[in-house]
């Protein structure tokens, strides 16, 4: 089983070196599925490789994790809910680069939603520059169903199909509205595996 630093016995208890075993594995198995899947339908783009590493990212954590928590729908995709933590998978880059490069596409939605409401408090003051149409009290509805005292666990990973997965982390991040960045509180590596 592998070892768990300070932050993730904390975080998770005995639990710790179990999941710091199990998510590498569930997105390497992830990824070989994706990429099965897209060299079954022989495409030209990585359109199907991207959109099934998406899917089965949610499907390889939930059976590799269970037992250990709580499965819970959000967006239409079953999650795992480990000791009052929402495990998030995150493909943060298509190349070997630092998770601290980790932006999302938008500054709206679910997945921003979700850090902003479940992530860490923000360190900073939020700059006002007059966003307009960003408005927090409208979060995305299937927030509602989670408790307010769940808090975030990205799982933060760098994967192309070619290279399979190349950097696995965790930790917790708040997310910067005005460019997007995940700005880490807390981050750590998991071993990959070969």
């Amino acid at each position: 089983m592998g070892s768990a630093s300070e932050w993730a016995r904390e975080t998770f208890g005995d639990l710790a070196g179990e999941l710091a075993d199990i998510l590498p594995a569930c997105l390497v198995r992830a990824h070989e599925r994706a990429r099965t899947g897209h060299e079954g339908v022989h495409t030209q783009t990585l359109e199907a490789y991207g959109h099934g590493l998406y899917a089965v990212q949610y499907e390889e954590l939930v059976s590799g994790m269970a037992g250990l928590g709580e499965a819970v729908r959000l967006q239409g995709r079953t999650m795992m809910l480990v000791r009052g933590q929402l495990i998030y998978p995150l493909r943060y880059a298509k190349r070997n680069v630092p998770v601290t490069t980790a932006r999302l596409r938008r500054a709206t939605g679910f997945r921003a939603d979700l850090i902003r409401r479940h992530g860490p408090t923000p360190r900073q003051q939020i700059l006002d520059l007059d966003w307009g149409d960003l408005d927090d009290s409208e979060l995305h509805p299937d927030l509602e169903t989670l408790p307010d005292d769940v808090q975030l666990v990205l799982v933060p990973y760098a994967c192309s199909m070619e290279r399979g997965v190349m950097h696995i982390e965790w930790g917790s991040a708040e997310l910067r509205r005005e460019d997007r960045y995940l700005i880490w509180h807390q981050h750590e590596p998991l071993s990959v595996g070969e």
